[in-house]
């Protein structure tokens, strides 16, 4: 189970209490267990802020707390507030990528499933599309979507396995293996029957909860050499 602490404390020196967390990271490299840190200002109170550092669960947490230099930078840190900082142990019990569940959905629900009302909702009307395969290099609008979902859809039966995905930001990244039957003609190629699989990524950007930016890369060449193309 996830694990997150919250730092609560005033300073007048956010500056020096910077320096203090960039020493630690650095002294740490290796060693902590810590992959998340957010440092946050209260809008109303310049001297006020809160720290929200994440670990994958508390074990992982208390090893971090362990190591001497979290130790040093702690006395480091008090010495700079306004007073004791308050921490707040929280057990994450749920946790909700709300623009990687909209990229998911767009894999399983659009692509898989054939729901091309669903577009309008996932894409913003002035959406980019990036791809690999598009001669043109970029077009814009959701009806670009519908199009080559329907052409992928038209020519293969096939499922997309999301082997990773990472978010950051507005962006969220995943790492996909499409695995399809050729069932009708595609790029000029008769349908073979073959059943092939393919690797790719692809980049979605987001604005106001909607994929308002779409990068493509596959290994289009791969495909079209189980194919008997290339």
């Amino acid at each position: 189970m996830k694990f997150m602490q919250i730092i609560d404390y005033k300073t007048a020196d956010f500056d020096g209490m910077n320096d203090v967390m960039e020493r630690w990271v650095e002294q740490t490299r290796g060693k902590r267990t810590t992959g998340h840190a957010v440092t946050g200002k209260d809008r109303t109170d310049s001297r006020h802020y809160v720290d929200i550092v994440e670990f994958s669960s508390y074990e992982e947490a208390m090893r971090n707390s362990r190591l001497p230099e979290t130790d040093r930078m702690f006395q480091e840190m008090v010495a700079l507030c306004d007073g004791m900082p308050s921490f707040t142990d929280l057990d994450v019990v749920r946790e909700e990528q709300l623009n990687a569940a909209v990229a998911r959905r767009f894999f399983h629900e659009v692509a898989v499933g054939g729901n091309m009302d669903a577009i309008g909702e996932m894409f913003a009307d002035d959406y980019t599309d990036h791809d690999v395969a598009n001669e043109a290099g970029s077009e814009t609008g959701t009806e670009v979507i519908r199009r080559d979902v329907t052409m992928w859809r038209a020519a293969f039966d096939f499922t997309f396995e999301l082997d990773r995905q990472v978010c950051e930001g507005d962006d969220v990244v995943m790492l996909w293996t499409w695995s399809g039957r050729h069932k009708a003609a595609f790029m000029g190629i008769p349908a073979s029957g073959d059943e092939c699989t393919m690797t790719g990524t692809t980049v979605f950007r987001f604005e106001n909860g909607k994929i308002r930016e779409g990068w493509w890369h596959f290994d289009l060449l791969g495909l079209m050499k189980q194919l008997g193309a290339a």
